[in-house]
């Protein structure tokens, strides 16, 4: 769908579409939206986007995106650092922080394993996780993958790693449903998930 008779607009569209979730028509109603935008609010959008692309960065702890080398949340003297919540993304820590029912730090993955689309345990976070494990500073991980098969896969390559390593392996209860990601999850269901978390031993054998 090409405007004809605005090359910038139309190059506008072009890049604007290419977000995902972002088709060519919503990419030309953005497009058209922000030429009417006051010039000023245009340079904070756009200042705001540089700076995102070129002054975040992965937390040296957890790979939580952060402003700084350490994160809010790491560096927070109140967070427990023995409880350690593994998750996939970002999203996930959104998710799990808006319960206001977790109290300790995170590890997030960066994915999960999933042999399809060529991820395995090289690609994501897995090193980082077991070296914090084998420090001896780590009381409890809380596996808090999605309920789905990569998900578990990858719930057990993490359990088979650091079984014996870590006084205790938890998971997340299954309030969630099989499928659902975490960040679809409402706050409610999220938080009793996470109050009344089981043995991950536990989990996996009533599973199999």
């Amino acid at each position: 769908m090409e405007i004809g008779f605005s090359k910038q607009l139309d190059d506008a569209i072009v890049e604007i579409s290419k977000l995902p979730g972002i088709g060519r028509r919503t990419a030309l109603r953005l497009a058209l939206h922000i030429l009417k935008m006051d010039p000023h609010e245009v340079g904070l959008l756009t200042e705001s986007i540089t700076a995102l692309k070129e002054k975040v960065c992965y937390c040296k702890e957890c790979h939580n995106l952060s402003d700084t080398e350490v994160c809010d949340i790491c560096s927070n003297p109140k967070r427990d650092k023995r409880l350690v919540c593994v998750v996939r993304d970002i999203r996930d820590v959104v998710a799990i922080e808006n319960t206001n029912q977790y109290n300790g730090v995170y590890h997030v993955l960066g994915g999960v394993i999933a042999p399809m689309d060529g991820i395995g345990p090289q690609q994501l976070n897995m090193e980082s996780l077991f070296q914090r494990v084998e420090s001896g500073t780590v009381g409890e991980v809380i596996l808090a993958l999605p309920a789905t098969v990569d998900g578990d896969t990858t719930n057990f390559y993490i359990y088979r790693n650091i079984q014996g390593k870590v006084p205790c392996i938890t998971t997340i209860a299954r309030g969630i449903g099989i499928g659902e990601e975490l960040e679809y999850t409402d706050e409610i269901t999220l938080g009793r998930s996470l109050l009344s978390r089981t043995t991950f031993e536990t989990s996996y054998s009533k599973r199999s």
